[in-house]
């Protein structure tokens, strides 16, 4: 280390012990706001209780206001879908006008009737980021809803627990044997658990959290007729491989994909189911700035990056409570996997994208997109994964690739005291290729980055150094293009294959030999089809110890798998090994990785963090603090001027005294250009032609005389049109209020 990097460390040491002491912040202070964090476990009749002795900040899982619960504040966020699902043995609606009848039937009762979920008659919802897309369609199914369909057989209607049974009416019963159809909530994270790759550092597909994905994932496998299923199959393909000309293009797919999917009526839309759920709002005791996700709500890695303590602003002991025990194993590739699992390795273990909260894009977390081009030759020193071996090998000659993804990376230290490489970066493909035939779970899991991967190319490693006056910070940072055989979006390429790995290449490499020996299985599934553990990293004492004689073998010979050759030297593979030895010894577990919080002690009822304060790592406390208090903002107003709209904006602001806030809907003040403005708004429209096709789309931003600007001056041909609007502040689209307008153009 040099002389510099040493003035530094010891400078922030001596800044810690000082801003420990006088309780201030300093210029750079790496990771998130607690210092610690107990994950505890317990039923929601008890939390009421435990909120009420402040003995937990936050209870992530569904809970009912109680009595007295003037200390909690509350965050929603979107739970499920509420759909009528056909029986396909029922004879009296074997027919599809006859269920599509019924369904509205149905429908139009519910519209007038108190519910415990929100009525809503369309796949897509206002908790999705493209419902801005779809607000001419909503309108429509509403309408539809309202209408009371003509008579047909009576729906003989299950409803499965959970949900409470709707009123009787002439054209219902409610009926357990021989039912027609049944009324029953779709859990979002039960849907989304096969769709989603969730392994070690990444996290996808990048359309996850858009409305019409998530309808095809809710509604395609319910459609029986052969040439409907054609039809939804291409389209939705055209739209994944990025099939189309324009946006308009893209967007037209993706309303045509959702009207495929519910035209036979097999399932029906019928409302959604919220989350609610609680944290400690005391004045002294309580919590504050929370970040939430507008579909996993609390149990979301933006939660842990951005709430802190009232009484400890920059430090403290965080307690938050789970709704159930962890009942999956704890290892990167396919343990985590129960909600629970998820939340404690969101801490643990970082992404290298992460979803955004309130919309449908990705945020930068351990690596940064800082181009996407393309077409683009493939350079001859690029380097593919052989699909058996994973071996990394020369590209081929005049490979071109749809799209070109340059990032920068940001390594830093492991828990193990290592600093990160690129051979770190790099091993995940590796181990995608190889091991994609032994184990159904990551074949699931990686099988978009590997149909979409055409090659990796490590361009070189910069050193990035943020200056703080007294303190300078030295961070590696590899620059690394991936390039892919298919176009996405320049917003969803970065997520679909991004160079990254939340553990160091040698704890893959010993997970790997461990499976290799049949010792355990990466996936639960794999373990229960071979007889042998679920492969658990920290808790199952039998296989750490096997583990142990494994890596003191691997050190003795440092060890570097064949793909490595190159990348790791023997002296750095005999230090690795070493060091994971000893973090075992120290830790008593094998868990290291590069996140923010590490494994500290665990038990039956409990499981504790302890922060990972490392200069290296580079995101610090407040790194994600635009994302806490998601505030909201309406179109008050549409005057029309020539080719332009003019928009009155009313927005939510947040006003704070001392330690309480509130939040008032009131006229958005837009700043003169040339003036900085405090918040970033935006708004989203479409133009839908009178035959229902998107023939322009876009985002507006432009202020002129306090009001925002959609300037539609040669963008349509003569006709009339509808204009889709919805306001975006500060990138919050969830629960957003598109307004529909009409727009005419004349001859």
């Amino acid at each position: 280390m040099s002389a510099l990097r040493v003035l530094a460390a010891l400078g922030v040491v001596v800044v810690f012990a000082a801003w420990g002491e006088a309780g201030h912040e300093i210029p750079y202070y790496p990771s998130f706001y607690p210092q610690e964090i107990t994950l505890g476990f317990a039923e929601s009749a008890s939390v009421p209780r435990l909120f009420a002795k402040n003995a937990i900040h936050a209870y992530v899982g569904p809970l009912s206001a109680p009595k007295g619960a003037a200390k909690l504040a509350w965050v929603h966020s979107l739970r499920g879908f509420v759909v009528l699902t056909f029986n396909p043995s029922s004879r009296a609606f074997a027919d599809a006008r006859d269920r599509c009848a019924a369904a509205a039937r149905l429908g139009a009762a519910l519209a007038t009737t108190k519910t415990e979920y929100v009525v809503h008659p369309y796949p897509v919802t206002p908790w999705h980021d493209d419902y801005v897309h779809h607000g001419d369609l909503v309108e429509t199914a509403k309408t539809r809803a309202t209408v009371t369909a003509a008579a047909g057989p009576a729906l003989k209607l299950r409803v499965r627990s959970g949900l409470a049974a709707p009123p009787a009416g002439p054209a219902w019963r409610t009926a357990e044997k021989e039912w027609d159809a049944t009324l029953e909530e779709i859990s979002l994270r039960a849907l989304l658990r096969e769709e989603a790759t969730r392994l070690n550092g990444w996290i996808g597909p990048p359309w996850l959290k858009e409305g019409w994905f998530q309808a095809h994932a809710l509604y395609a496998r319910g459609v029986t007729e052969a040439g409907a299923r054609g039809a939804i199959e291409e389209t939705f393909t055209r739209r994944v491989r990025g099939a189309y000309a324009s946006v308009a293009e893209r967007v037209n797919l993706e309303r045509r994909l959702v009207s495929l999917l519910t035209r036979g009526c097999e399932r029906v839309p019928l409302g959604v189911a919220l989350r609610r759920e609680a944290v400690n709002d005391d004045y002294s005791e309580g919590v504050e700035n929370v970040g939430y996700d507008g579909q996993e709500g609390l149990g979301s890695a933006v939660f842990f990056r951005t709430v802190k303590l009232k009484d400890f602003p920059w430090n403290g002991w965080l307690r938050v409570a789970a709704v159930a025990r962890p009942t999956a194993a704890w290892n990167p590739i396919g343990g985590f996997s129960d909600e629970t699992g998820g939340l404690l390795w969101s801490a643990l273990g970082d992404a290298a994208v992460l979803p955004e909260p309130y919309g449908g894009g990705w945020l930068p977390n351990r690596v940064r997109a800082v181009e996407v081009s393309g077409p683009v030759e493939v350079p001859p020193d690029a380097l593919v994964p052989e699909p058996a071996t994973g071996a990394l090998r020369p590209v081929a000659p005049g490979v071109v690739a749809r799209q070109r993804v340059t990032y920068r990376v940001a390594l830093s230290k492991f828990h193990d005291e290592t600093k990160m490489s690129v051979a770190d970066v790099v091993y995940p493909y590796v181990f995608a290729h190889r091991w994609s035939a032994k184990d159904r779970q990551v074949e699931r899991a990686t099988a978009l980055p590997r149909e979409w991967l055409a090659a990796v190319r490590v361009v070189k490693v910069d050193t990035e150094i943020r200056d703080f006056g007294d303190l300078q910070v030295f961070l590696d940072t590899p620059v690394v293009e991936v390039y892919l055989r298919h176009a996405a979006e320049p917003a969803e390429a970065p997520a679909i294959a991004p160079p990254w790995s939340a553990v160091p290449w040698q704890l893959l490499v010993l997970m790997e030999e461990a499976v290799t020996r049949g010792l355990a299985a990466f996936s639960e599934d794999e373990a229960r089809r071979h007889g042998v553990p679920w492969l658990d990293l920290a808790r199952d004492r039998k296989l750490g110890d096997a583990l142990g004689a494994i890596a003191e073998g691997f050190e003795r010979r440092a060890y570097v798998p064949e793909a490595l050759r190159g990348l790791v030297s023997v002296e750095q593979a005999r230090q690795r090994w070493a060091a994971l030895r000893r973090f075992r010894r120290q830790h008593g577990h094998w868990l290291v990785t590069s996140g923010p919080y590490g494994l500290q002690k665990w038990s039956g009822d409990s499981i504790v963090l302890a922060v990972f304060r490392d200069l290296s790592y580079p995101n610090v406390v407040g790194s994600f603090d635009r994302y806490a208090f998601p505030l909201r903002a309406w179109v008050a107003g549409v005057e029309r001027r020539g080719d332009r709209l003019e928009l009155q904006v009313e927005a939510q602001t947040l006003t704070k005294f001392e330690r309480a806030y509130k939040i008032v809907r009131e006229p958005m003040r837009l700043p003169p250009p040339g003036e900085k403005a405090r918040d970033t708004l935006v708004a989203h429209w479409t133009v839908v032609s009178a035959a229902d096709e998107v023939v322009a789309t876009g985002r507006a931003h432009e202020v002129q005389g306090g009001r925002l600007i959609v300037d539609l001056k040669g963008k349509l041909p003569p006709g009339a049109y509808r204009v889709l609007l919805a306001m975006v502040l500060n990138g919050n689209s969830m629960d957003t209020e598109v307004k529909v307008i009409p727009y005419r153009v004349a001859e």
